[in-house]
């Protein structure tokens, strides 16, 4: 069965504050990016790489290629003006119909290749497969009348990525007009009356956002070699 998997960065930075994106910052040895994109490659050497970032940073993600000597196979693809867009670009990008393919934040460079193969088995077996996590702490939900009350952390779940899901019925579901709660391509995917099928995540699949999440990233990153 033809694979695939999109990789999106479209992100600014603006919550890193710092000069240049999140996703080419680097931790260890190399920019996050390189560090998601190579976990895809070695999970599934044969699978299908889109690259999803802003037209204006293709040349720049050539120079970093050169510099960091990248040699993952991988195709790039211009973003939108919206998350919505820029995956629904990547969708457009594959050239076969009939398939699998997993949609992924570029900075979230510690997904499990466990985690990315449970979600092809679950979209193959019934048309999508959601990377979650269980919550630790303790919610309470706000109301406009400035009140809250205690939920059962027990039926919520973390949404992560990858998010996987069969080509043909991803693509009919982004075949439409965006709307604010497309949160995630989950959200998308419901919103042909489809249900989607929840995997377990892994609690290290972190999304790198703020200075304290490049902190924890480098730990992880240690770790991972110990």
């Amino acid at each position: 069965m033809n694979r695939a998997a999109i990789i999106v960065a479209g992100g600014r930075g603006t919550r890193m504050g710092t000069p240049i994106p999140k996703q080419y910052l680097e931790i260890g040895d190399k920019p996050v990016l390189m560090h998601t994109l190579e976990i895809f490659h070695k999970f599934d050497q044969s699978l299908d790489l889109i690259l999803v970032i802003p037209e204006n940073d293709f040349s720049f993600w050539e120079e970093l290629k050169d510099k960091f000597g990248f040699q993952v196979p991988h195709q790039v693809v211009a973003g939108g003006k919206s998350r919505f867009q820029s995956v629904k670009n990547g969708l457009g990008a594959i050239d076969w119909d009939e398939g699998l393919v997993a949609i992924h934040d570029g900075v979230r460079p510690f997904v499990s290749k466990e985690v990315i193969g449970k979600s092809f088995e679950e979209a193959e077996r019934t048309g999508s497969g959601i990377a979650v996590v269980p919550l630790k702490d303790s919610i309470r939900k706000l109301t406009d009348e400035n009140r809250s009350f205690y939920q059962e952390r027990q039926y919520f779940r973390l949404v992560q990525t990858p998010q996987t899901f069969d080509l043909g019925k991803i693509r009919q579901a982004f075949n439409v007009t965006e709307l604010h709660h497309f949160t995630d391509d989950a959200t998308v995917y419901e919103h042909q009356g489809w249900q989607v099928s929840l995997i377990a995540g892994n609690a290290e699949n972190i999304k790198i956002t703020t200075p304290e999440d490049m902190d924890y990233a480098e730990f992880l990153l240690q770790k991972s070699k110990t």
